[in-house]
């Protein structure tokens, strides 16, 4: 499957049109991947693409002075550890989980698609970035196996990347770009 500018475009503006949300594809430039997520949220990149960007916060008087806000400024020592691989599977729900706060599938409930439709929309997302590209969150729903979620798990764990009380995201990582999907909430 391979994503196009119109359906990665519709489908990232559906998917997060009710959430808190900074949704951002920028170059892969370095080998150390962290590099590339450190200038996408210091807003340093632009798409190499040209295609949608989310960033809910643009406006936000607290962005004066402050391009990373909400995001704490990290060096990369502290982001790579905190942002563990999943697997596809993971990744996909992930990003149905990060439609609304609380990083849960039953978000879902208030589209009108069906699960199969939203699923697709994921998936459309996700080819942007192709076949072999590697996934990492800071979610903490480890699943039974290796490198994955577990979304029927009722405790929400992560690790802080912003001065939000709640922050989940996701970091796609392929040979050229780099995705970094990212939702917030302030309870």
């Amino acid at each position: 499957m391979s994503a196009d500018q119109a359906s990665w475009n519709t489908a990232v503006r559906h998917l997060y049109r009710d959430a808190f949300a900074y949704i951002a594809t920028g170059p892969r430039r370095h080998e150390d991947w962290t590099l590339d997520v450190l200038a996408l949220l210091a807003r340093a990149v632009p798409d190499p693409r040209g295609w949608a960007r989310v960033d809910d916060g643009e406006k936000d008087p607290e962005r004066v002075g402050n391009p990373t806000w909400p995001f704490a400024g990290h060096p990369p020592e502290y982001v790579a550890p905190r942002l563990k691989e999943i697997d596809r599977d993971s990744a996909e729900n992930l990003l149905l989980a990060l439609t609304e706060g609380g990083c849960t599938l039953s978000n879902l409930q208030y589209f009108n698609e069906s699960v199969d439709e939203l699923r697709a929309m994921a998936r459309t997302v996700l080819a942007r970035y192709g076949d072999e590209a590697a996934y990492r969150t800071n979610v903490s729903k480890t699943g039974s196996a290796p490198g994955t979620l577990d979304f029927t798990l009722e405790g929400l764990g992560y690790s802080p990347m912003t001065v939000f009380t709640e922050d989940c995201g996701l970091v796609v990582v392929s040979d050229t770009e780099v995705g970094l999907f990212w939702t917030f909430n302030d309870l």
